[in-house]
């Protein structure tokens, strides 16, 4: 059985990222997402992704903005503006973990009060809770609260298992200087895709100057055309790989979804 949960990470990051990874839902394969829970959200395009067919995990934020907890609760981790530190290392470094463990506690609240529910899963922004200490404090709320998460690597994967945490068995993707999930990308990773679940982490959007800042910007037009490209749908269908998201990492044989508005 080959199962692909396509994630699109950074829900809430702008208003041009969330309308960009709706409709990469909506129109395409993306079967899952991962909101910031700790910025601000468009009343409206929170309302259109409680109503998609998307798995919805918590994108953990140690990196960037401002936290949930009160500044003075969590110095560790910010800045003398208030803000997180921009650097997932130094966060793994300086941070203490009881400080760490209140605020990922805080946004984790945050989630479950805007969305009525739980996470699917969880994963992290800039990859910042794969680092320890943190990553002890993540895999703590991963099994508090029975959910699985993204692990990028071998080591991740290993320790996680170990501790009993559920997690796709290959994880792809990247957000380097150019664009990684184009058509061509996407066609040949699924034309040699393995056996088992993988995840393929993405990083659709519309650009616009609330992005201007970000060094992964006008690339996330590129993965979303790709990721909306009727070839790479025919492609999955072809190679009978089942789309998912991880809240269905428990069910064996998932019926094949009819992902997005347009596909019910």
């Amino acid at each position: 059985m080959k199962r692909l949960i396509v994630n699109a990470d950074d829900f809430g990051l702008t208003a041009g990222v969330s309308r960009g990874i709706l409709e990469a839902h909506r129109r395409g394969i993306v079967t899952s997402t991962t909101l910031m829970a700790s910025l601000p959200l468009d009343g409206a395009l929170l309302d259109g992704l409680k109503v998609s067919r998307l798995g919805v995990g918590l994108h953990l934020n140690l990196t960037l903005g401002q936290p949930v907890s009160p500044a003075e609760e969590i110095p560790s981790l910010l800045d003398a503006g208030g803000k997180f530190f921009r650097d997932p290392l130094r966060q793994a470094a300086e941070a203490k973990p009881e400080e760490v463990e209140l605020e990922l506690r805080a946004q984790v609240a945050t989630f479950i009060r805007l969305l009525g529910r739980k996470p699917t899963h969880l994963d992290s922004h800039h990859h910042v809770g794969r680092h320890l200490p943190i990553r002890d404090v993540v895999f703590a709320l991963a099994e508090e609260l029975g959910i699985p998460l993204r692990c990028q690597d071998a080591e991740t994967r290993r320790a996680a298992s170990e501790r009993g945490l559920r997690s796709p068995e290959h994880f792809f993707g990247e957000s380097g200087p150019e664009a990684y999930w184009s058509s061509e990308r996407l066609l040949a990773h699924l034309a040699t895709f393995p056996d088992g679940v993988s995840e393929f982490m993405t990083h659709p959007g519309y650009f616009d100057q609330d992005l201007a800042y970000s060094r992964y910007g006008r690339q996330r037009e590129v993965e979303l055309r790709g990721l909306t490209d009727p070839a790479v749908s025919e492609a999955v269908a072809a190679r009978g790989i089942r789309l998912c998201h991880f809240g269905e990492l428990d069910i064996p044989h998932p019926a094949p979804p009819q992902w997005g508005e347009e596909k019910r």
